[in-house]
This record gives structure tokens, C-alpha cells and sequence, in this order.
């Protein structure tokens, strides 16, 4: 058996949404109780993260790391088209994943007690996000 929905969203700038409970929507719909979920993003400018959902300051932390790693407008980048955070964006997409797969089990994300799956924008101004979640069982 095989499922597949897009998901859309809009984000409000560089931060983290956990999509988490969408995507296991996703899998519940699609009535497969053994099997595989991928979750693909669109974009190479954000990505997808698994993270601790228990406590955001994992994600604040992760964010401030990520910050001093890749800094906005660092004078090496070229790459400027869409203003001093595009090149930026586009290392820190790179250095995490935009698909990852999740097992399915008993028709649900079999997922760990503090894992959480979150898009994670890198752009600084909102941007409108499209995901396919596809299961298959």
C-alpha cells in the first residue's frame, strides 16, 4: 500500500515548527499499520530536524550554535541574491537534512518518548513551506 499527501506551511521567519503531529495525521489517514514514513521539504533554504520536544532550549541552543557556525552576511559568501542570510540559509540546510524517514508502527510514527520532527527555517523573514509525506506499508 502506498499514501502520499503535501503538506503546506507558512513560517514566520529562522526558527523551529514542529510538524510532528501533521505528519502522523498523515500516517493514521493512510490506514497502513506496518511500514515506512518519508517526509520530504521543497526547499533548500530550510530543513527538516528531529529534536527533544520536551524542552525548547534544545532548539534555542541548537539555534545559537548554529548561529555562530554560519554567520549571516559572512564576507566569504557570494552567493547574496536574496539578501544577507540567503547563502547562509542554504549551508545550514545543507549541514542538516530536508527528507528523513520515520517507521510506522501499529499505524503511527514510531517515534522515541522526546523526539519530535520539526521544519527548521533558515531564512529570516517568513517564507511559505511545502512537504510531502509519503507512507508506505
Amino acid at each position: 500500500m502506498f499514501h502520499s499527501e503535501p503538506l503546506q506551511l507558512t513560517t514566520t521567519g529562522r526558527g523551529t515548527v514542529e510538524i510532528t503531529s501533521l505528519v502522523d495525521r498523515v500516517v493514521s489517514a493512510s490506514r497502513i499499520d506496518r511500514g515506512l514514513c518519508h517526509v520530504f521539504l521543497h526547499h533548500t533554504s530550510a530543513s527538516l530536524v528531529f529534536c527533544e520536544n520536551a524542552d525548547s532550549t534544545v532548539r534555542t541552543d541548537l539555534e545559537g550554535f548554529l548561529r555562530r557556525l554560519v554567520i549571516d552576511d559572512d564576507p566569504h559568501f557570494r552567493h547574496r541574491d536574496e539578501g544577507p542570510d540567503d547563502m547562509s540559509a542554504h549551508v545550514r540546510s545543507i549541514l542538516t537534512a530536508n527528507s528523513v524517514s520515520i517507521p510506522v508502527a501499529s499505524g503511527r510514527c514510531d517515534l522515541g518518548t522526546w523526539q519530535g520532527l520539526f521544519l527548521y527555517e533558515h531564512r529570516t523573514s517568513p517564507h511559505r513551506r511545502r512537504i510531502t509525506v509519503s507512507v508506505v506499508g
